[in-house]
């Protein structure tokens, strides 16, 4: 579902500090304008809670599920919740083999080639490159020519509708969006608008790269 969800838009939204109240409104908001992945980091309030609204209140076709996963409790809480994704901010084998065992998605948080290629080998779905901004497109390109075409790579941190050809150029499959998406105190509409200008920018670096 991961490859499905990433094919139809390759923007992952992350909301960190988001709070149940405004979850289900943001998510729609997102929703329509063409996201199909949405994260809730663990770190924002009452985080569960927002991932069951968000779970009843968007399409079958749209996953929802949990960032900054830590531990292997916390993907047992996740998948209770209603989750289908796993994203880490690290590359813990035991949590990503805990992910896949309860049939999720996980996108693991790799720095290192070596990383990565551990993470693929306990079943990663995806590479969650962070961060993004140390990273940077040269990195991205060395590892496309090394890593298996199907596997996603997903730049993360720092980026914004200006920023995002470049990655697209040397090789990314898509990105994880944070605070240019969303920041506590941002209003559905505002989201939304954040949004729009996302996904016509990814949209503009597809056109490029299929020509």
């Amino acid at each position: 579902m991961l490859k499905k969800a990433m094919q139809h838009c390759g923007l992952i939204a992350i909301l960190r500090g988001i709070r149940p109240d405004e979850v289900a409104a943001i998510g729609k908001a997102l929703y329509e304008a063409g996201f199909r992945v949405i994260e809730v980091p663990l770190n924002s309030p009452q985080p569960f809670e927002s991932i069951r609204l968000l779970r009843a209140a968007l399409a079958a076709d749209c996953m929802v599920g949990a960032g900054t996963v830590l531990s292997t409790s916390q993907v047992a809480q996740v998948k209770n919740a209603g989750g289908e994704i796993i994203v880490m901010p690290h590359s813990d084998g035991e949590v990503i083999r805990a992910a896949k065992q309860a049939a999720m998605a996980c996108a693991p948080g790799v720095a290192t080639l070596t990383e990565a290629f551990a993470a693929l080998a306990a079943g990663a779905d995806a590479l969650k490159m962070f961060p993004a901004e140390q990273l940077g497109p040269v990195v991205v390109k060395a590892w496309r020519a090394v890593i298996p075409a199907d596997v996603a790579l997903i730049p993360v941190g720092g980026i914004t509708p200006d920023n995002m050809a470049p990655f697209v150029a040397a090789g990314a499959s898509g990105f994880g969006l944070g605070s240019a998406l969303f920041k506590p105190g941002l209003s559905a509409m505002q989201v939304g608008r954040n949004a729009d200008e996302f996904i016509a920018a990814w949209r503009a670096t597809q056109k490029h790269t299929s020509v």
